[in-house]
């Protein structure tokens, strides 16, 4: 069995793909053997499984796979699949040294020679794995590797990639800086001081020194020569052998920045190169894909998250689009929801004195005028809990209300900001429902969006602050003040009786069925409207985050459709709106934020109202994460769309609430 990809000690794990909990390999095995059985293949459900696990996990796939049915994996796979999405679903079920063997001996097979993958390959791979791909390649073919690549190339190109192949670059951390200096020295006559050039300096150091080491040679070059060494290689070597040392250097100074520059050209322009897409997120998913991820948004001031969509998107026909990029959206998807740690933007303020806190809002309100800075200053960098000792601390000193005292100095969106940081969370929600049910007209969007975003216990803590606060139910309020279906899923939102517990894979398929017949794109509609209206509606109120994701998943199966697009479609009014909040909080609740907010800044005029609230209610819980969705789907900043559309202490305070420059 293969061993997953290795970590250095203190290393942390930076890929995209994780084990598969609740991990059962009989179980995947017997779904894959069904999903191959009979007329033709369930593509839907391999391409889940097998996205879905690590390779580690893939491995023990197939050892099942053939303990229970005596038959390989591999071989059904390649039976049963073709095209381009055998070839990535194959590559996927490799372990990676064999999944790089059968790139690199694709690209030397037959009439030609695929350069630029063996480049990235030979270019690209530790010292360990350059010893497995070796071994792998003997083991698969029955072939040397070295002898074939001599056998497909030449010059100093062919010199180059055998001695990347031997797998034997120096890795000691500790450089000698008199050696650092005599690479310098030698590159440089080897190059710009010479009539031709040395190419066999520039291979011996660059296929031998270690990475650390070659860092400082590359910046004493500059020092030394006023040119970096990748304008020296440009102008001294030439052809596919310039193009691999430049893959070196950009190896070297960061493996990460080069590989989100090949998967940029991979989507730019018309036409997705396929190949390469699916060679880099198969073999660099359990190794630096965040890495790689972050550097692709800084870079290319876009995600790859949204650019993979866009080619998505150009391939699309009848709901489906180009393999390659169906699978690359799909690791990415998997990768994006996984156990993302959720993080608020404002933490508990360190060394905090509430005493000394108090004292200095009480100076900032005394007298003629009013500090705005300092209020906005203390109450954005103090978690709620903090904020509470401060209230109680300004009482006990000077006998008076702080959040009357800050009504008085403060008003319009600051107020209404400050103030609300002031409550605490239950009681700023109630609030916020409160005002969304009195008076003429009711805010239902205020509504759904705390509802249907809410979680049980936050649910629970809100249902008594609003009895305290103004001795009435909430289900009693919302009873009064709206009506029919859109009430009852508001009212069943309100008991807070979400279920917690994991995924039902058969009640998640009756589930699904019953999806799609109230969506009426079923097959074989059964029972009475009513009947599934009220069970639709329990499915999206009652039923637990991780089960509804694989309703939703369960759902494209069977009909080939995304469950929020058919509520959209077949959907109307505050029912639809409510339905479509839900499963996209499942989806993924922090870029549910994101959009609000974008919207709430979109156009003429600001939403302040929605643009406060979600400010307020999500500052420690996943701020920081809703950031991140932002500049993902938007490709700006929070930041920047804040500062685009408000202004003042308003402006101040919000920036100060969002926390650091993204």
């Amino acid at each position: 069995m293969a061993k997953p990809p290795s970590l250095g000690e203190g290393a942390k794990y930076r890929g995209s793909i994780h084990d598969f909990p609740g991990f059962d390999p009989n179980q995947d095995a017997e779904a894959l053997y069904t999903a191959m059985k009979g007329f033709g293949s369930d593509k839907e459900a391999i391409l889940d499984i097998i996205t879905s696990r690590s390779n580690r996990q893939r491995q023990e796939v197939c050892q099942s796979y053939k303990s229970l049915y005596g038959k390989d994996l591999i071989d059904n796979l390649k039976y049963e699949l073709t095209g381009k999405f055998e070839r990535l679903i194959v590559g996927l079920m490799r372990p990676p040294a064999y999944c790089d063997a059968k790139e690199i001996k694709d690209a030397i097979s037959g009439i030609g020679t695929d350069e630029k993958c063996l480049i990235e390959i030979l270019a690209s791979r530790t010292n360990e794995q350059m010893h497995q791909l070796v071994a792998a390649y003997k083991d698969a073919y029955e072939r040397d590797l070295e002898a074939d690549i001599i056998g497909d190339t030449s010059g100093h190109f062919q010199k180059m990639l055998v001695v990347l192949l031997q797998g034997t670059r120096e890795e000691d951390d500790v450089v000698s800086e008199d050696l650092v200096q005599q690479d310098v020295q030698d590159l440089y006559e080897a190059g710009e001081l010479k009539w031709g050039t040395d190419e066999a300096q520039f291979i011996y150091i660059l296929g031998n020194r270690s990475k650390q080491h070659l860092r400082l040679v590359f910046d004493e070059y500059l020092k030394t020569t006023g040119k970096p060494i990748e304008a020296s290689i440009r102008g001294e070597l030439s052809g596919d052998f310039e193009k691999l040392m430049l893959a070196v250097v950009k190896c070297v100074r960061s493996t990460p920045e080069y590989f989100a520059e090949r998967l940029f050209k991979a989507m730019k322009g018309l036409g997705t190169r396929d190949n390469t897409l699916i060679r880099i997120m198969v073999s660099r998913s359990e190794l630096d894909m965040l890495d790689i991820r972050e550097i692709f948004r800084t870079k290319y001031e876009k995600s790859l998250y949204s650019m993979i969509k866009v080619s998505r998107a150009h391939g699309a026909e009848n709901g489906f689009f180009p393999e390659a990029a169906q699978v690359a959206y799909r690791m990415w998807e998997l990768s994006a929801v996984a156990r993302v740690e959720l993080k608020g933007t404002v933490r508990p303020a360190n060394d905090f004195n509430p005493d000394a806190d108090a004292k200095a809002l009480r100076k900032a309100m005394k007298g003629i005028g009013t500090d705005e800075d300092t209020i906005i200053d203390i109450i954005t960098h103090r978690s709620n809990a903090q904020r509470q000792q401060i209230r109680q601390t300004f009482k006990s000193h000077f006998g008076r209300d702080l959040m009357a005292d800050l009504k008085s100095e403060i008003s319009g969106d600051l107020a209404r900001l400050i103030l609300g940081l002031m409550m605490p969370p239950a009681h700023y929600d109630a609030k916020q429902l409160k005002k969304a049910m009195e008076g003429a007209g009711t805010d239902e969007k205020a509504l759904i969006e705390i509802l249907a975003t809410r979680t049980n216990a936050e649910i629970q803590a809100i249902n008594e602050a609003y009895k305290e606060d103004y001795h009435k139910s909430l289900e009693d309020a919302i009873s009064s003040d709206t009506s029919g279906h859109f009430k009852r899923i508001l009212i069943s939102l309100a008991t807070g009786n979400r279920e917690e517990g994991g995924e039902n894979l058969d009640q998640a398929r009756e589930d699904a069925q019953v999806a799609a017949e109230i969506l009426e794109i079923a097959d074989t509609p059964s029972g009475d409207k009513t009947s599934l209206e009220t069970r639709f509606m329990t499915i999206l109120c009652t039923r637990s985050y991780p089960h509804l994701r694989r309703v939703f998943q369960e759902f494209i199966k069977m009909t080939n459709y995304d469950v929020e697009h058919t509520i959209k479609k077949e959907m109307s009014g505050d029912v639809r709106d409510t339905f479509v909040a839900i499963v996209q909080s499942v989806k993924n609740k922090p870029l549910f934020f994101a959009d609000k907010l974008y919207k709430s800044m979109k156009g003429a005029g600001t939403d302040e109202k929605t643009l406060t609230r979600i400010m307020v209610s999500r500052s420690e819980i996943d701020l920081l994460n809703i950031r991140r969705e932002f500049i993902e789907k938007y490709d700006k900043s929070l930041h920047q769309a804040i500062e685009g559309d408000t202004s003042g202490d308003f402006l101040k305070a919000l920036l100060a609430l969002c926390g650091g420059e993204d």
